[in-house]
């Protein structure tokens, strides 16, 4: 036995360690899913809304138009913590805090108000328990929405997913 080989671990393949789902060889897929499996994270995002109604249909819109089943996680947030209209710090923290997978979290934010009061939260990160890096993207709400979540959801780092939805300013309807 050459001295490599006394050093070189027991090798399994992974569709038959201990640990990996049963699936009949027949089940298995042939074509591979986009996006990147779940346990090596993504890039995170909140949608700010003044309302909580236009957030989650913004978020949802996006979420669908990724065409995966498997999507970045996105957090819909909006209105003030007495249930009407605004932003809340508060809860675009919640949110951050919830789709935070290591590789930072990208902000979407739809009016002016909304856009300071994430500025507002970005400047005191620490003190609101923010993950690391949380970055607002100057981009439009719905447009910007689609394509950071697409970017997100295939694999983007939190760069790509800032200039995929900061792109859509300059992208023309006429």
């Amino acid at each position: 036995m050459d001295r490599r080989d006394a050093h070189r671990a027991d090798v399994i393949p992974i569709s038959t360690a201990p640990s990996a789902p049963t699936v009949a060889s027949d089940e298995r897929e042939t074509t591979p899913r986009p996006g990147r499996p779940p346990a090596h994270g993504r890039v995170g995002l909140v949608l700010v809304s003044h309302s909580q109604e236009v957030a989650a249909a913004t978020g949802a819109l996006a979420v669908a138009l990724a065409g995966t089943d498997d999507p970045s996680p996105v957090a819909a947030t909006g209105g003030s913590l007495a249930d009407g209209p605004g932003t809340s710090a508060v809860l675009v923290a919640a949110a951050a805090r919830r789709v935070d997978q290591g590789h930072g979290v990208a902000v979407l934010a739809d009016l002016g108000s909304a856009v300071s009061t994430v500025q507002a939260l970005l400047a005191a990160a620490d003190e609101h328990g923010l993950p690391f890096p949380v970055r607002l993207a100057d981009a439009p709400f719905v447009e910007g929405a689609v394509a950071a979540v697409a970017t997100a959801t295939a694999g983007g780092d939190l760069t790509a997913v800032l200039d995929a939805a900061e792109e859509m300013y300059r992208q023309r309807k006429l």
